[in-house]
């Protein structure tokens, strides 16, 4: 055989044919497709016999952060997408069609908040915003072509602890769906797929991924919903890069040790501020779980503090529209999270210039405390 000229050595040489390294980590698959030596090998993908093809249809890497989050969750089967709100999008179109309805909380994340009442009508589906606190309101919500119920674990940013067992009481009294958002709490706290609830989702931006770095979502559940999920984020085109799922799956390997430290820190700062006379209420949940009541506190401060000073002076801890990372964080509900929604949705859930959310981070719990107490202080007018 002629030798291969230098253009094409360029292009053919390395070591893609030498695949068998037994790596710790598993390896990066950054490749947008997977070759095969012949039609015969071709035509079994489609026939189940290899699982690779396109990485948009597939991607070892994706599938390794998915099933693992499945496992933590429980549930049998799991598929990640390009961010939380497109694995809440594939789950509720897993459920619902053109002309449903969905019945929903109206304290949920903004994004999500405006996912469902704008976004979903271009589907066809219709949505009700309901205090979920009121199972009487919920249950009067239901409609007859109502097929989902959908709520937060911990609600963001008022840190409300769905009833759980009320939902999938509720859900299978009228033969809905229930879906709910597991991101606040993750899976360290609560399972809620083994209570009975059928979706579950995370936005693994956040403490999954747990470092700041990714943008990606992950919907869990049963093998024939995920299924049908799995087309939806495939066929929509919203699948997850190997790159960032190889990071999500990395930083889930400290999930636990990252959210016990986290939550003992805030738990400690929610117990401060609730002493401080700067601070008006402070929002932390109650017996979410045994292994602890989360990594979130959210305050609302009193007239006398004034806002810009306060958050100039927040010093090393930073302003951001995102929470769970490593380093303590704070955000502006109104000025990020809810600013689409109206000012009276705001006001229905209590949503003023004055709230102020807390994502606490791994370090030293009096330097956060210190911190916080400081910038508070020092925006005091009296």
């Amino acid at each position: 055989m002629k030798e291969r000229s230098f253009r094409t050595k360029a292009v053919h040489s390395g070591l893609a044919e030498q695949r068998n390294f037994k790596s710790k980590a598993t390896p990066i698959y950054q490749t947008s497709v997977f070759s095969f030596s012949s039609l015969e090998e071709l035509e079994g993908y489609f026939e189940g016999e290899t699982p690779y093809l396109y990485t948009r249809n597939g991607n070892p890497n994706t599938d390794e952060l998915a099933k693992a989050v499945a496992a933590l969750e429980e549930a049998p089967d799991g598929v990640a997408a390009s961010s939380g709100l497109g694995a809440i999008l594939a789950g509720i179109l897993t459920v619902a069609q053109n002309g449903d309805h969905v019945v929903a909380a109206s304290d949920l994340y903004g994004g999500t908040y405006h996912l469902i009442k704008e976004e979903l009508q271009a589907f066809g589906i219709t949505a009700s915003f309901v205090d979920f606190r009121d199972q009487q309101a919920i249950e009067a919500a239901i409609q007859p072509n109502t097929k989902l119920l959908y709520s937060e674990t911990i609600s963001n940013p008022f840190l409300r602890v769905e009833n759980i067992e009320g939902l999938v009481e509720i859900g299978k009294k009228y033969n809905l769906a229930v879906m709910i958002d597991n991101t606040f709490a993750t899976p360290y706290l609560l399972q809620p797929f083994t209570k009975g609830i059928d979706l579950v989702v995370h936005s693994a931006t956040k403490y999954i991924g747990g470092h700041s770095d990714i943008t990606a979502g992950v919907l869990v559940g049963s093998k024939e919903l995920i299924e049908k999920s799995r087309s939806r984020v495939v066929n929509m085109g919203m699948n997850l890069s190997p790159f960032e799922s190889w990071l999500a799956y990395r930083g889930l390997k400290t999930l636990a040790i990252r959210m016990e430290r986290q939550a003992k820190n805030a738990q400690e700062l929610a117990d401060f501020l609730q002493k401080h006379n700067g601070v008006k209420k402070t929002y932390y949940p109650k017996y979410v779980s045994e292994q602890g009541n989360g990594a979130m506190v959210s305050i609302e401060l009193t007239e006398e503090v004034n806002m810009s000073q306060f958050f100039s002076s927040l010093g090393w801890i930073k302003i951001v529209p995102s929470l769970a990372g490593v380093e303590t964080t704070v955000s502006y509900p109104l000025g990020t999270s809810h600013r689409a929604l109206t000012d009276e949705e705001k006001s229905a859930i209590g949503i003023n210039e004055r709230v102020v959310r807390i994502s606490v981070g791994i370090e030293e719990s009096a330097d956060i405390i210190q911190q916080v107490e400081q910038a508070i202080n020092d925006a005091l007018t009296r």
